[in-house]
């Protein structure tokens, strides 16, 4: 479980905790990336926080550049695409590592906990998903390929938010 007052903090640069970013709700964490064949999937994020966020719930997206360099940007060009290609209104982190040796802390929790498949450990590609709740357990992860409107997704969210 990611530790709620571990530092991350906000794409805009200000200074975060993983639960300032979620607000102490339920969230969706999503590592994301800009120029990926999966990035079309900010359209269903945002649908998504849009959705569910009146119950108490967000998407929170963490850039991040380790696969394949599709995230190159910098904080104000990654803001910028988010936002005039996608409306995106949810918080976003700092670009972080999400694998390796520069794993962030919360990437270091969040990939101890089994996708559907019984899969642990690194995350395998942009968009891959971790369904948190309040207090920031891992309840459900998603693989890259289960897209946010997933009845899978969906089922999840409203189980978390009761």
């Amino acid at each position: 479980m990611p530790d709620l007052d571990t530092p991350i903090g906000r794409l805009d640069g200000t200074d975060a905790t993983f639960g300032e970013l979620t607000g102490g709700r339920p969230a969706l964490v999503v590592n994301v990336a800009s120029r990926c064949g999966l990035t079309p999937q900010y359209t269903a994020l945002e649908a998504l926080h849009e959705k569910y966020a009146g119950r108490g719930f967000t998407v929170v997206g963490v850039p991040c550049n380790q696969f394949g360099g599709q995230e190159p940007g910098s904080a104000e060009e990654i803001a910028e695409f988010c936002s005039a290609t996608y409306g995106v209104s949810f918080p976003m982190s700092r670009k972080v590592e999400v694998n390796g040796s520069g794993r962030h802390a919360v990437y270091a929790d969040l990939v101890q906990s089994p996708d559907e498949s019984g899969r642990t450990g690194d995350v395998r590609w942009n968009f891959e998903k971790f369904l948190v709740d309040a207090a920031g357990h891992v309840v459900a992860r998603f693989s890259p390929q289960v897209v946010p409107d997933d009845p899978r997704v969906l089922g999840a969210v409203e189980d978390v938010l009761g």
